[in-house]
């Protein structure tokens, strides 16, 4: 292969969860949804339920993210080909991003960091669109400062945006975390900005699009934290010109308000009589030439818990006295703490608001919802809760007067650190770990257009481990018969889980079904059908084939007595399309067959050989005795050997292809490498061939040439190794790979030819980067050496924009049809697991 190939390099999946946090997801007028994953801006289609990109800038955590134009201005946007979204950090920055859109390809570019910064983490984002080149938005902050700026689009692509800080307005010591931006009545270029914190008063303000905005009333009634408040577009009545505007609100007293703010007339000729009535009526207030009343149009209750958030539907085409005009529908959509979504409506004969759908109110796995959006149609909602994930409802029904609204696919993933990832033994699927206290299982869906390789989309097909323990390590077991995983959590025990039947079953849908492992897999006689998450315990219990309709019948008598505290049984089944969150938080758990006692301290890392008969693990350690590696016999899962080398935590392990050697790097800068034999009898045998003290830091990781006894390191002194275990059992070292940019936390080789004895190594930075680098090996008679050149440098927008903690070649024998193929997974501090393929 010769060293200037050009290598291709295409981004397959992303999985990732949605932060913690309110105002986190904006839904824009170009039908994407936008989200903060850790410290990156994620942008998933709902159509596909694919996460397309993740956009690297911010150096914290993204606390909102908020589209120019939302859905909400959808109409004003029919003909941007470029759109503009912002995202606010928890160190108080904001950025602004471009996306162009050219013949269907999508480009983004980081346009530009706001000048003025909040002091503390930003809360949210609101913004109005003027024009389809003008918007104004405004931002807040926990420190209750709240800026408001004005930004101008490029109508030429030479040109680039305008923002300017009109104002900055010092509210009160207290968060902010709410704001609604929207123009007056009949009064253009004159807004209203509503703010609401931790006062349980809202508070309006009113100025121009030239600068200053000044305190014009406060609405008092809701009695704890004003948590959401959106302003409709003007409302059409009778008249020729919409003359009010609603504001609705809502809190932590589980309560929603709505507002009307109505012009009365002009400041000369309206007059306002002092009257017990006008105590009912609401505040006045002027704003230019116009005086305004703001009066309580309707309070709702329904909500058992906090609402977190309220947004209008956005504005739908109407034929109103023959004209087309934009209207503003009479629909709210609320999301709350107590597991539900509802719409509420006004009655057609009464005019009372009612809640006209419920969603979300039998999931078990929601743990409240954090926010809730209307698509551009106002056919979609979603909504996203605690545990990082999102649900999509859509509206199916064909007809006006009924709806029916169904649960959607959408895109899912670890909503913190992801620890750890693995391919399956011929890599149909991979399963990462994460200190979200997860254990997924991804995998490539079949397309109902084609079966091609560009018709797959990747969906997590399977939770096979929900931990009370952050989960650190994992390694599938090679060998024949039915799958099975070890992890390791932050606790002292191994755990062991095997595939159920409704699992392998579920195997034959994706586009890996079919392909010889499985048939003898599904005979194997497995009897587990599935697992049941105990209400107490940690360890998950089987459910067997015969008694797999009990849990049913159980829950069927008792309706009334199945609260959301108890844990629901599980019903797990063959699942033909990719499962959704209630699925999979609960129907696809896998049973634990074997607990491996023996370390002192928290499970580090694990690895198992290439035929599938030990399993080599490692624990936190500040001592020699800590820091003993276990080797325990698949089986019969006894502990069969403890090997002793290093003073402190051993990083990762890997055993080499022949799985004669066990190579070990650790946090004393040291690598250790056994020999490890089967005697006749089937005992183990190891011993401590080498210990060398290879980098001057920390040790990260480790990995094996597929061809041959040659093995790469990567430190925390920015560098990567690559050694050879020479045919007298000595150790030397053949090739510094030149400095990188920051700490080297992962590498991956994999073989490309086996005659010339090349291979790819993968390297994964601190940073996020990651590298591709050409390695050949040269034996000759005097020793081996290497040479290496740079393959591929991945771009920044395709990479983790945190810490890569693992990186993992897909087995090449999935790769056997395409020779110059290679799969890579990747998995990061960001809370993201990427899949890329390599054309070579």
């Amino acid at each position: 292969m010769s060293e200037n190939t050009k290598v291709e390099a295409k981004r397959v999946f992303i999985g990732a969860g949605c932060n913690r946090v309110v105002n986190n997801v904006s839904w824009g007028a170009s039908g994407l949804v936008s989200f903060g994953a850790q410290n990156a801006v994620a942008v998933f289609c709902p159509k596909t339920a694919q996460i397309l990109t993740t956009l690297p800038g911010h150096k914290a955590s993204v606390n909102c993210t908020h589209w120019l134009p939302t859905s909400k201005f959808a109409f004003k946007a029919k003909k941007l080909d470029r759109q503009y979204l912002l995202s606010g950090d928890s160190d108080g920055i904001i950025i602004l991003w471009e996306l162009s859109t050219l013949n269907n390809d999508q480009q983004w570019r980081h346009v530009l960091q706001l000048p003025l910064s909040h002091k503390k983490g930003v809360t949210c984002i609101t913004a109005y669109m003027v024009s389809e080149t003008d918007a104004m938005f405004a931002s807040a902050s926990s420190d209750g400062v709240v800026n408001v700026w004005d930004v101008s689009f490029p109508s030429q692509p030479s040109e680039e945006c305008k923002v300017v800080c009109l104002d900055s307005i010092c509210v009160d010591t207290k968060a902010i975390v709410t704001l609604s931006l929207a123009e007056l009545p009949q009064n253009p270029g004159r807004f209203a900005l509503a703010l609401g914190g931790l006062d349980n008063k809202i508070k309006l303000y009113s100025g121009e699009r030239t600068g200053k905005f000044t305190s014009v009333c406060e609405l008092k009634g809701h009695t704890d934290w004003i948590r959401s408040l959106d302003f409709s577009l003007p409302l059409h009545t009778t008249e020729e010109i919409p003359n009010s505007i609603m504001l609705v609100s809502s809190s932590q007293d589980k309560v929603i308000r709505i507002w009307k703010l109505v012009l009365v007339g002009d400041v000369g000729s309206w007059r306002r009589e002092i009257t017990l009535a006008s105590y009912i009526e609401g505040p006045v207030f002027v704003s230019g030439t116009f005086t305004y009343q703001i009066s309580v149009e309707s309070v709702l209750i329904g909500h058992e818990d906090w609402v977190y958030s309220v947004e209008w539907q956005a504005p739908v085409i109407d034929f109103i006295d023959g004209r087309l005009v934009n209207h503003q529908p009479l629909s709210i959509l609320s999301a709350s703490m107590d597991k539900t979504m509802m719409i509420w409506r006004p009655e057609k004969k009464t005019g009372v608001w009612v809640n006209v759908v419920c969603v979300g109110e039998l999931s078990h796995c929601a743990l409240g919802f954090y926010g809730g959006h209307w698509s551009p149609n106002g056919l979609s909602i979603l909504a996203h809760g605690y545990g990082g994930a999102f649900h999509l409802w859509r509206n199916v029904s064909s007809s006006k007067e009924s709806e029916n609204w169904q649960m959607q696919k959408v895109p899912s993933g670890h909503f913190a650190a992801v620890t750890d990832v693995t391919w399956a033994r011929t890599g149909e699927y991979l399963l990462s770990v994460s200190q979200d206290q997860t254990t997924r299982v991804f995998s490539a869906w079949k397309n109902d257009e084609g079966n091609e390789a560009e018709d797959e989309h990747w969906h997590e097909l399977a939770r096979p481990q929900v931990h009370g323990h952050d989960i650190n390590c994992v390694a599938m077991v090679q060998g024949k018969g039915n799958h099975r995983f070890v992890s390791g959590a932050e606790e002292k025990v191994v755990r062991v889980f095997e595939a159920p039947l409704s699992f392998l079953k579920t195997l034959n849908h994706t586009c890996a079904g079919g392909e010889g492992s499985f048939p003898e897999d599904l005979q194997a006689d497995v009897q587990v059908l599935g697992a049941n998450m105990s209400a107490l315990g940690l360890s998950q219990k089987p459910i067997y084939l015969h008694s797999s309709s009990e849990p049913l019948e159980r829950n069927g008598g008792g309706e009334g007595l199945d609260t959301f505290e108890t844990v629901p049984e599980a019903a797990p089944a063959e699942l033909k399309e990719p499962p959704i969150e209630d699925q999979l938080a609960f129907h696809t758990l896998w049973p634990e067959s074997h607990k491996l006692y023996g370390h002192g301290n928290e499970l580090f890392s694990l690895c198992s050989d290439h035929k599938g008969n030990l399993v080599a693990s490692s624990c936190k350690a500040q001592s020699a005795s800590m820091a003993e590696i276990w080797l325990w016999e698949v089986g019969t899962w006894k502990a069969v050997g403890r090997l002793q080398s290093h003073s402190l935590t051993v990083t990762h392990l890997e055993f080499s292809y022949d799985d004669t050697l066990l190579l070990s790097v650790s946090r004393d800068r040291h690598f250790s490498v056994f020999s490890i034999q089967r005697t006749d009898n089937g005992e183990v045998s190891h011993k401590l061939m080498a210990k060398v003290e290879a980098h001057k830091r920390i040790i990260w990781a480790c990995s094996w040439n597929p061809f041959g006894h040659q093995f790469a390191t990567s430190s925390r002194d920015k560098t990567v190794k690559i050694w050879s275990v020479e045919n007298d059992a000595r150790i030397k070292q053949i090739l510094v790979l030149p400095p990188f940019g920051s700490s080297v936390t992962a590498v991956a080789w994999t073989g490309l030819d086996r005659n010339e004895k090349s291979g790819c190594v993968a390297v994964g930075m601190e940073s996020g980067l990651i590298e591709l680098w050409n390695v050949k090996i040269i034996e000759t008679e005097e020793g081996t050496t290497a040479t290496a050149a740079l393959a591929l440098r991945l771009e920044p927008f395709m990479c983790h924009v945190s810490a890569v903690n693992r990186l993992a070649w897909r087995p090449t024998e999935k790769c056997e049809s395409n020779q110059s193929l290679r799969w890579l997974t990747s998995c990061g501090d960001d809370n993201c697991v990427r899949v890329f393929n390599f054309k070579f």
